[in-house]
């Protein structure tokens, strides 16, 4: 029979308590590289990278939802898809502690308060340990600017069950929390790395990938160019596009570049790069079906 005792938790009233600084100063980039620790906003994406074995150091609950969100954890006997258990949690050495409104509002993400806000031990990989399979692509995303795009670059890459991520120069921080909201905690559930261009680059070559690159004028249409397989699929930021170091490094004989554009019947030149990453990945699942 389930228990239903209340999971032991503290309380703080105060914004302006020392634990509720340090949790609010991951929302800046410094912080998080100083401390390695982010925020997770939402039950989902908590959930998500509890299963994805993320060291959980604190979980704030809003006060007003607290003891509801407790007695309903405590009465379930499993984790949930979309709700991680916060008495397993607590039991790992996680610290759950209730908020005051005025407390929880300083650390939350905006509005969308879901009355959960962990705090984690979460950076991108290095591409040293960057492990993929050979069969599938993996999307090489540079000099990404904004976090909603790699947010939604990365549930993409989930969602069409590509190898993997490589962030590349990146000017978003993977750890950043509004990235790890856009992705719906799927930055925890893709192979992901962080690195220089040239250290892509050179990864590419050694590791026999074929480099597809989109770009407005890209010298094929993007259905034209073989997506699937032992592919790294390239976009670049929507305001430079991809850097020389590719060209340069195809012009050297390092890697095989094409270069792709998708047709665009109106004004705008190019579409938003999370959308044209969505194009590209399935078009590779639908090459990949067709040839097995």
């Amino acid at each position: 029979m389930a228990s239903k005792q209340m999971i032991p938790h503290d309380t703080i009233t105060s914004a302006a308590n020392p634990r509720v600084r340090e949790a609010a100063r991951l929302r800046d980039a410094d912080a998080r590289r100083e401390t390695g620790l982010t925020l997770i906003d939402g039950r989902r994406e908590l959930a998500r990278a509890t299963r994805a074995g993320v060291a959980i150091d604190d979980v704030f609950v809003d006060a007003d939802s607290a003891a509801a969100l407790l007695q309903e954890d405590s009465a379930a006997t499993h984790d949930t898809p979309d709700e991680p258990r916060l008495a397993n949690l607590a039991a790992g050495g996680t610290r759950i502690t209730g908020l005051s409104q005025k407390a929880f509002e300083r650390i939350a993400f905006g509005s969308r308060n879901e009355g959960v806000v962990a705090v984690a031990r979460y950076r991108a990989g290095a591409l040293a340990d960057f492990t993929v399979t050979n069969d599938r692509p993996v999307l090489v995303i540079e000099g990404v600017e904004k976090p909603g795009n790699l947010g939604a670059i990365l549930r993409t890459a989930d969602a069409a069950g590509l190898a993997g991520v490589i962030v590349c120069d990146g000017r978003t921080d993977p750890a950043n929390p509004a990235v790890i909201r856009a992705s719906l905690g799927t930055v925890f559930t893709v192979s992901l790395a962080a690195a220089s261009a040239h250290d892509t680059v050179a990864w590419c070559g050694s590791h026999g990938r074929r480099v597809v690159a989109a770009m407005p004028n890209g010298k094929i249409l993007w259905h034209e160019a073989r997506l699937a397989g032992c592919t790294a699929i390239l976009l670049g930021s929507e305001a430079h596009g991809i850097s020389g170091v590719w060209q340069q490094a195809a012009n050297a004989g390092t890697i095989h570049l094409d270069t792709v554009r998708l047709t665009m019947a109106g004004a705008a030149d190019s579409l938003n790069v999370s959308a044209t990453t969505a194009v590209l990945a399935y078009e590779a699942v639908r090459q990949a079906g067709t040839s097995s």
